[in-house]
């Protein structure tokens, strides 16, 4: 669980950079090659790579929440499951 809550915040730091360098760099541009305004096109190149960086550490982040979960998940149902008693049956006897 460790693991999965590092690369959580991992990729929560990764994509708040992503999304703060995309505003201080290019705030106006969007990254799409054919836009209504000429645009340049390192700043197309730019807006398009800090774009798939933010769209992969939320899809990272999502993933290792949803591990944790599981993982939580998994760990009550566990503790439940060994706080029930099994039921006893009868032992056959034989004569």
């Amino acid at each position: 669980m460790r693991a999965a809550w590092t690369i959580f915040c991992l990729s929560i730091l990764i994509l708040a950079a992503a999304i703060g360098l995309a505003h201080l760099l290019v705030p106006d541009v969007v990254p799409v090659a054919f836009a209504e305004e000429p645009q340049p096109s390192w700043a197309v190149m730019t807006a398009f790579m800090l774009r798939a960086i933010e769209l992969i550490a939320a899809a990272l982040a999502i993933i290792a929440l949803v591990i944790l979960g599981g993982g939580l998940i998994h760990l009550a149902w566990s503790r439940a499951s060994r706080d029930m008693r099994a039921p006893r049956c009868p032992r056959l006897r034989r004569s």
